[in-house]
């Protein structure tokens, strides 16, 4: 059975989350029954195996300017589908993982789910690791 994580949503951000096409009851993160990892948030997805997946861990405490929608790192080649500036899941890939935003590849994606401790697990991280993020 897909294992499905949703979004948590920060409602006072919604006008800047929605023209990305964010549907909040289908978004989110699927885990397959056939190995797949499926991240989408509207127009975007990032779609690779489970066993491309080299790790998972919590962060916190993210800038809200830097938060919300879809964008990418100005630190490194890292995806966000932000929803909230509280928390969410990086997902670390052995092998660059390609999207919309770059046909060369993100080698994080940082998904703001309900159930961090969940999803951490899920793909094999440390639920209790949170490491502070300036992100």
């Amino acid at each position: 059975m897909t294992r499905q994580f949703r979004y948590a949503v920060d409602n006072r951000y919604l006008p800047v989350i929605l023209p990305f096409g964010l549907r909040r009851r289908r978004d989110g993160v699927a885990l397959g029954d056939d190995g797949s990892f499926v991240a989408t948030f509207g127009f975007f997805s990032v779609t690779t195996s489970l066993g491309n997946i080299a790790g998972a861990h919590i962060t916190r405490n993210y800038r809200w300017w830097t938060a919300f929608g879809v964008r990418m790192s100005m630190a490194d080649d890292g995806l966000t589908f932000g929803t909230n500036c509280r928390a969410g899941v990086c997902v670390h890939f052995a092998e660059k993982v390609p999207s919309r935003l770059s046909r060369s590849g993100h080698s994080a994606l940082t998904v703001t789910v309900e159930d961090l401790e969940g999803l951490t697990t899920a793909l094999g991280g440390d639920p209790g690791e949170a490491p502070a993020s300036s992100g």
